[in-house]
């Protein structure tokens, strides 16, 4: 069984107070903290956020709703496998080296109509989102929170940009049709006795460009310091945590660090957490940006689609094939009237 970990302390995963950039304040001296944090751990909470504290409420209790329904109904709300939206069964994630993820999920993305020219091509992460039309409620809270939480990923990129002494407005064209997708996470009580490589989540890296991440009181997220000790990121009230993924580090030329992190329930009870994972549009290019290749330092990584590393990342570790699924195969999800 894995040992308990230690919390973090403020100077190692600091909290950020997003109060000039929500009220359209200077943002140079809280762009410094920000670069600070990226380049140190990649991971810092955000408080004066902007997200309604009863949206975020209301999408937290119809997490819990709906992860509270029989695995049978769940089942039929199953994920298209090229278009990834819709319910993921526990046992479908898994890296390398770890038994299989002891989590289930619920997922939606930028919802676009049927007739989108990007959802007719079948161009991965493009779709309509799958609405169970008997649970309302549902599409109801996680379309609200999902809302302000992407206005707040678009805020962040003002910040990000501003700390890598671009244009303050350098990432805005890239967010015409973005590949943002968030995730309802239930994770069951982990067994007192659990080999050593199982976890809620197994040690990795997110793979875009940063995370929002809406954590429920019990905590279990912890991240991996350079020097290698694991550390707790606990619950703080009235914040989300925010890390960078790899895309991020590769545009940065390795400047800002992508931390391995993981989720252990050690509780015994049911642990809520709801990621939002903000990425670009499909076709934006990522190349080492201007301000991160100075003298000695040339770019390390070639040029990329930020959708085709992504869809490139993502099956390294599921397991879900349409074989198994045919009824899932070949045809694309419909829109919830």
């Amino acid at each position: 069984m894995i040992n308990a970990v230690r919390a973090a302390s403020r100077e190692e995963v600091p909290v950020l107070d997003l109060a000039p950039l929500t009220h359209g304040q200077p943002l140079e001296a809280l762009a410094a903290k920000l670069d600070e944090a990226c380049r140190e751990t990649g991971f810092f909470y955000i408080a004066n956020h902007g997200i309604d504290p009863q949206v975020l409420r209301d999408v937290f209790a119809a997490t819990r709703r709906y992860f509270a329904l029989p695995e049978a109904e769940r089942m039929a709300h199953l994920m298209h496998p090229v278009y990834r939206r819709g319910f993921m069964p526990q046992g479908i994630n898994q890296h390398p080296g770890f038994v299989a993820d002891l989590k289930e999920s619920y997922e939606i993305g930028v919802d676009l109509p049927p007739d989108d020219p990007d959802v007719i091509a079948r161009l991965p992460l493009h779709a309509p989102n799958q609405w169970p039309e008997d649970l309302p409620w549902l599409r109801a809270a996680v379309d609200a929170y999902f809302g302000q939480a992407r206005a707040l990923g678009e805020r962040m990129l003002r910040l990000i940009a501003t700390a890598l002494r671009l244009d303050e407005g350098f990432f805005l064209p890239y967010i015409r049709k973005p590949m943002v997708q968030m995730r309802l996470f239930h994770y069951p009580p982990q067994p007192a006795i659990s080999p050593d490589n199982a976890f809620g989540v197994a040690p990795h890296t997110d793979y875009g460009m940063f995370t929002l991440l809406a954590q429920d009181p019990i905590g279990g997220l912890e991240l991996r310091k350079r020097d290698g000790e694991w550390i707790a990121a606990p619950f703080v009230e009235d914040t989300l945590v925010v890390n960078i993924g790899d895309l991020f580090q590769r545009w940065t030329n390795d400047l800002y660090v992508s931390n391995p992190h993981r989720v252990v329930n050690r509780t015994g009870r049911e642990r809520y957490s709801i990621p939002m994972f903000f990425n670009l549009d499909y076709t934006t290019p990522v190349t080492c940006l201007p301000t991160c290749r100075p003298a000695g330092n040339p770019p390390r990584h070639e040029p990329i689609l930020s959708g085709d590393y992504l869809v490139s990342r993502f099956r390294t570790v599921q397991k879900f094939r349409p074989e198994d699924h045919p009824a899932t195969a070949d045809t694309p999800p419909q829109p919830t009237p």
